[in-house]
């Protein structure tokens, strides 16, 4: 089963490194957006990326010309899917909006492209139906950034061929993954069952006044010897996507503590534009966050 054209549904943060990965490893990629503003954001990403692998990665100018000759950029689904032999989908973490995706993206589609989804906490069977080929679909979930933890989470549901998940278990790899096969539906996958607890209780620290962001932060980096606190990655995952995954948890087990932390983000960030690393803003400016400071761990 040759892969050889990926579509990549969503141009925003992690969508635009997926795209970037792809392409740099072989693959031929169509980034689709429905906005032309996500678009151009994604082309904006790409050049950053350009920059990250010539200048850390120590890759040539003649790779990377030769990755930016494997993108190709549209708003139009159709176009975007019509050599597919897989689509990788990013769309916002919204359970309706990716019903409608994957509604819309069953009529257009070839018969022979797997469906995948990087849903962060989502099930697939949760939409699967709306695929039309709930058979060959499954969720292939990646962590920021995506060529320093780089793994590539593998979860089948129920319909799932298991053909189909080994084959997207070898395009991890193919791509510079290192697969984590998911046995059973598990919201949250791996990562972010592990992550998700450190983020809320970030958020209750601030929203009940305990502390500000920066001291957070500060305590989990110095106590954890990592390179950003629990606000750092809520700006890089983005707060949009954060807001999204509150909510949606806050109204399915009614729980208030939830919902004041999802108002929160709304109110103070996505209310004024500021989504996070994608918009230059959140709860630090970018591209030069001041927990990057020299001193900001003194």
């Amino acid at each position: 089963m040759k892969i050889k054209n990926v579509t990549i549904a969503g141009a925003g943060t992690l969508g635009s490194q997926i795209s970037w990965q792809t392409a740099y490893k072989g693959f031929n990629v169509t980034v689709y957006d429905v906005f032309d503003k996500g678009i151009e954001r994604g082309k904006k990403f790409h050049q950053q990326f350009a920059n990250i692998f010539m200048n850390t990665r120590g890759v040539s100018r003649e790779e990377i010309d030769q990755t930016m000759a494997r993108i190709s950029y549209t708003t139009n689904l159709s176009e975007a899917v019509k050599d597919a032999d897989l689509i990788s989908e990013s769309v916002p973490e919204n359970l309706d909006i990716k019903k409608k995706f994957y509604l819309n993206l069953a009529k257009v589609a070839p018969q022979k492209t797997i469906f995948t989804s990087n849903s962060s906490t989502l099930l697939p069977s949760q939409f699967a139906k709306e695929t039309g080929r709930p058979e060959k679909f499954l969720a292939l979930h990646f962590a920021n950034w995506i060529w320093d933890a780089n793994i590539g989470e593998v979860m089948g549901h129920a319909k799932t061929d298991p053909k189909i998940y080994n084959r997207v278990i070898e395009f991890a790899k193919e791509i510079g993954m290192v697969p984590i096969p998911i046995r059973k539906e598990q919201n949250g996958y791996i990562i972010n069952s592990l992550l998700a607890p450190l983020l809320s209780a970030a958020g209750d620290l601030l929203i009940n006044n305990v502390t500000d962001h920066e001291t957070v932060d500060k305590t989990w980096m110095i106590t954890s010897g990592v390179k950003m606190g629990p606000f750092g990655i809520i700006d890089m995952v983005g707060i949009e996507t954060i807001y999204n995954i509150e909510k949606h948890w806050g109204e399915q087990s009614n729980d208030q503590g939830i919902l004041d932390r999802a108002a929160y983000y709304k109110k103070n960030f996505i209310d004024k534009g500021n989504l996070g690393v994608k918009t230059g803003e959140g709860f630090y400016t970018y591209p030069n966050p001041k927990y990057k400071d020299p001193d900001f761990l003194t």
